[in-house]
């Protein structure tokens, strides 16, 4: 296939002219370049479909002449699963413009979405009509609802919720030769064969375009309590957490782990915040919700009594209103922020078992900083459902040619801890290109080779989204 870009003469770029293609060069970076700027690319064409329709056109022209198509969101993935390659081969659709809500059953708690629907926006949606899509992370105001089936998305609920894959009612996806699964009718028992949308939920966009989902609903929360608490240890806040399920049960939804220096990372960005108490090893913010009949409070504040008594717990503030709420949240997505403006930083999002998390941060960070005594090791994250972003900030005054090597050193350590406690690589930003070598070195041979049937079974040619998870496949022809 000629490596050429997007011009005048490219018969492809000509064939989907009318398909919202983005022609100038500036405008053009925004989808060739991923929200951590770690990921840079060059796309043949970029084009942006209204409907379904036109994504299914737009595929079969692609099929035809055996062009690559890279599915893009949001861009806000981590891991290069929505970003171009540089060699100016590969056409990305964006789903932007496809941002209709298409319907809500209140009474069946569930709505049909365009996969170009803001995140935000079906949070919204649900909301009026006094209901609840509970999937919330960071990048809930720009990621769009078909990257998050994409990708299985996690965020801060997936203790009381689950993944994104139990959100999932049902899907309508484009496959790679142009033809359309029509899944979207939401029944919530369907024991008929094979569950075939579960195959395109954290694929990464490899098998199809998802084009709509319809989503499962609940009850919107009428009570929510944010208690922000200072512990002793890791190993306390695993033992807070195992009181936690037993004494407030279904209705904990939220226990994030942030140590110290996370909290005073946060504070350099969230300058108009302070320390909530006086400094603890350790912090756990955690929220807890319902709806109907149960008083919250009351449970709660038992809780945390009996937490003390056992001295997992050393201080502790419960939020007042919700504008306090809000603010302990900014502390952890000031944390955030902090980072990006360190620069460039190792992100790693690893699942391990939760049991083990105290040795897997304490042993991690003991064999970085054997490495590099001056870089900064942030473990935090969603410690109740075994997720936890190990971090690293490079030391100050790090050439740039440094870096890379630098990083890589530091994930190796990372991955090594993890390999020797059975976690994974990934527990919710995905593989994408990033992660591609660590994960084909890590799966057992018998599951990759169903991988590879699958995608050749549902893509022979491996144009959608090639080398994303999976190694590409030699090619067959040129254009």
């Amino acid at each position: 296939m000629a490596q050429t870009s997007a011009t005048a003469s490219d018969e492809l770029a000509i064939g989907l002219s009318s398909f919202g293609p983005v022609e100038e060069v500036a405008e053009r970076a925004r989808y060739e370049r991923d929200w951590s700027g770690d990921h840079v690319g060059r796309a043949r064409v970029v084009v942006r479909p209204r409907s379904t329709a036109e994504v299914q056109e737009v595929v079969r022209r692609c099929a035809a002449m055996r062009v690559p198509i890279i599915p893009q969101g949001g861009h806000t993935g981590l891991v290069g699963g929505g970003t171009p390659a540089d060699s100016g081969r590969e056409v990305v659709v964006s789903l932007e413009r496809m941002n209709r809500i298409r319907g809500i059953d209140a009474a069946g708690f569930s709505m049909v979405a365009d996969a170009g629907c803001i995140l935000a926006a079906v949070q919204d949606a649900a909301r009026a009509h006094d209901l609840y899509f509970p999937l919330s992370l960071s990048a809930e105001g720009s990621c769009q609802i078909g990257g998050n089936i994409a990708t299985n998305a996690g965020g801060i609920n997936v203790l009381r919720y689950g993944m994104t894959r139990e959100l999932v009612l049902g899907l309508e996806v484009v496959l790679p030769d142009g033809r359309l699964f029509e899944g979207l009718g939401g029944l919530r028992k369907d024991n008929t064969g094979y569950d075939l949308k579960q195959l395109f939920i954290g694929a990464e966009g490899t098998l199809g375009i998802v084009t709509a989902a319809s989503l499962k609903l609940h009850p919107r929360p009428t009570q929510v309590e944010t208690a922000l608490l200072g512990l002793p240890s890791l190993a306390s806040a695993v033992g807070l957490f195992a009181q936690a399920r037993r004494d407030m049960g279904d209705l904990l939804s939220a226990f994030e782990l942030m140590p110290r220096a996370c909290i005073e990372l946060a504070l350099e960005v969230a300058t108009d915040l302070r320390d909530p108490f006086d400094p603890a090893p350790v912090y756990i913010l955690l929220e807890a919700s319902t709806g109907g009949l149960v008083e919250l409070r009351p449970i709660l504040e038992r809780f945390l009594e009996r937490a003390m008594e056992a001295g997992h717990v050393l201080d502790g503030a419960v939020a007042a209103s919700t504008t306090q709420a809000r603010d302990f949240w900014r502390l952890r997505e000031a944390l955030i922020e902090a980072q990006v403006r360190r620069g460039r930083h190792l992100r790693t999002d690893v699942s391990i078992p939760i049991s083990a998390i105290p040795a897997f941060i304490e042993r991690t960070e003991a064999a970085l900083l054997a490495t590099a005594p001056e870089c900064l090791p942030l473990a935090y994250g969603h410690l109740g459902d075994g997720n936890i972003h190990l971090n690293v900030v490079p030391p100050l005054g790090l050439l740039p040619e440094q870096a890379d090597p630098f990083l890589q050193r530091c994930e190796a350590i990372v991955f090594a801890e993890l390999d020797r406690l059975g976690g994974s690589i990934s527990a919710e930003h995905g593989i994408g290109t990033k992660k591609r070598a660590a994960f084909l070195a890590r799966k057992p041979a018998l599951q990759l080779d169903l991988m590879r049937r699958l995608k050749r079974a549902l893509d022979p040619d491996d144009l959608m989204n090639p080398g994303r998870i999976l190694e590409p496949a030699m090619p067959k022809g040129s254009s």
